[in-house]
């Protein structure tokens, strides 16, 4: 994460408005698959929604093919990819910081990884106090 573990605008100098925390990041890996995904797929963006089966693993989709709306949350970029969350997973999810990975096996079949033999995954840490003081995002994006 660019600008230490408090992102950016924590190291940003006084007076400088303060942006929201960065809220996610991906690996190496996951920005190859990412990478090779896009030149098949075209632009794509992550969802997370929470819930059973594979709804708490981050679903990849052509981007525009999972509508979102006022129900979800823009967390950030990764690797040029929006990312989003339903509204009320981000309930239990705003004070983390979360890294999409990529591991063997085979995910859910709407994602657009599983052909693939692999699927993302989300590994998660609490966010630092300065991370966690910065401006939080918004519903809707």
């Amino acid at each position: 994460m660019a600008g230490g573990p408090g992102g950016a605008a924590a190291d940003a100098a006084p007076g400088t408005p303060r942006t929201a925390a960065s809220r996610v990041d991906i690996t190496e890996a996951a920005r190859e698959l990412l990478d090779r995904l896009r030149a098949r797929h075209g632009p794509l963006m992550f969802h997370q929604s929470g819930g059973c089966c594979d709804g708490s693993s981050p679903m990849c989709y052509p981007e525009g093919d999972f509508l979102t709306g006022a129900g979800d949350v823009l967390l950030g970029e990764v690797a040029g990819a929006p990312f989003w969350m339903s509204a009320s997973q981000y309930t239990y999810w705003r004070h983390t910081h979360l890294t999409v990975d990529v591991v063997p096996g085979r995910g859910s079949g709407f994602s657009v990884e599983a052909p693939e033999g692999v699927r993302f995954l989300i590994r998660s840490r609490l966010l630092t106090d300065e991370e966690d003081a910065l401006p939080e995002v918004l519903p809707g994006g």
